[in-house]
């Protein structure tokens, strides 16, 4: 069966459990734009992190996700993760959706980088089988060499990028949720790099990118979706969209 992603007229409220003081608490309600902010019956802020969304997205699409911070982005593509489950609507997700949203997550300071080469990848879902075929592969693309078998807590932060990096893209997605591009290095790393991330958009059905450049999105995506407080801005053709996205900056 082919990849899709299908919501229909998705709601996301997320509460604010540690706005406490009175004064913190209004100045954050006086916040609130179009209902997006407000108190449940509680006392408890809750935030519209999503408003009404609605898109299906099927095998070769490469979505676009554009709009400034806050825009709920990154919250769009933790609920196509199931990360978020939301508040109404119905969300329905055909394949293996893999979120690459925080490229670092599971991995441990006091283990060597080869103990979490294997610790994020079965975060990411990969079989212990997997990542023992994949792990020479993704040691030798790190560029780290003997650091491979030091403690994680003993490398740079560049260092840190580039094993999460490295063991994040070499994960086989039906739909890739990528939120933002990192920088992994200097100039000749960087070349490799966006030739292996497009390496792994080229292995997934259904890409789903958040990015502020409006470049890559031209170069990466086939339909572009603007999102603005939460709500669908516009959604459609790259060019129309993005024009129209940055026109409005």
């Amino acid at each position: 069966m082919s990849s899709s992603i299908s919501l229909q007229n998705i709601h996301l409220d997320l509460p604010i459990f540690d706005v406490s003081s009175q004064s913190l608490k209004k100045r954050v309600l006086r916040m609130g734009r179009r209902n997006r902010i407000a108190e449940d019956n509680t006392g408890v802020v809750i935030v519209r992190a999503i408003d009404d969304l609605s898109i299906e997205l099927r095998a070769g699409d490469r979505l676009g996700l554009i709009g400034h911070n806050g825009a709920g982005k990154s919250t769009l593509l933790r609920v196509m993760a199931g990360i978020y489950p939301p508040t109404a609507g119905s969300i329905k997700v055909e394949g293996k959706a893999v979120p690459l949203l925080d490229i670092s997550l599971g991995m441990d300071e006091q283990s060597t980088g080869r103990q979490n080469i294997r610790l994020r990848g079965l975060l990411l879902g990969m079989s212990d089988a997997e990542i023992r075929r994949k792990t020479d592969e993704i040691a030798d693309f790190t560029e780290l060499g003997d650091y491979l078998d030091l403690p994680l807590r003993t490398y740079s932060s560049g260092m840190r990028v580039r094993l999460a990096f490295a063991v994040s893209t070499a994960v086989d997605a039906d739909i890739l949720l990528l939120d933002e591009v990192l920088g992994v290095g200097d100039a000749s790393f960087q070349e490799k790099a966006e030739r292996r991330l497009k390496e792994l958009h080229d292995r997934s059905e259904i890409v789903v990118l958040a990015i502020h450049s409006s470049e890559t999105i031209r170069k990466t995506c086939t339909k572009v979706l603007w999102m603005e407080r939460g709500k669908v801005r516009m959604c459609g053709e790259v060019n129309e969209v993005v024009d129209a996205y940055d026109a409005a900056r």
